[in-house]
């Protein structure tokens, strides 16, 4: 498939959650909805992962540069961020480690979950 058709069924899809988010009676993110539908399309049969595999593959390999501008907030933000500097800490500390548990717990059930269909 084409990296252009792959890119059409990414946006589709952020497109969807947003629509998804904007009718829901109460607040929620956007990117969540659309990875959810993505999910969905993809446990249903919809979407395969062939559908959309190199355009994945090149937004995780570039995934670095999406923190840009979460870095640069930061930083302009410093004044802010140093009169609660060990609060910051203590919050992006826990929830590393909370990241890191999620996903080391989802790889294991989608391998014992790979493990059984085969």
């Amino acid at each position: 498939m084409s990296i252009l058709a792959q890119m059409a069924i990414v946006f589709a899809t952020c497109l969807a959650g947003e629509a998804l988010s904007a009718i829901l009676p109460f607040p929620f993110p956007s990117s969540i909805a659309a990875m959810l539908l993505l999910l969905a399309a993809l446990w249903t049969g919809i979407l395969k992962v062939e559908h959309i595999r190199q355009k994945s593959d090149f937004l995780l390999s570039n995934m670095s540069f999406f923190f840009i501008p979460a870095g640069v907030r930061v930083i302009e933000h410093l004044s802010l961020v140093s009169a609660i500097w060990w609060r910051f800490i203590v919050v992006v500390v826990v929830s590393t480690v909370a990241v890191f548990l999620a996903s080391a717990l989802a790889a294991g059930l989608a391998m014992r979950f790979g493990r059984r269909r085969r």
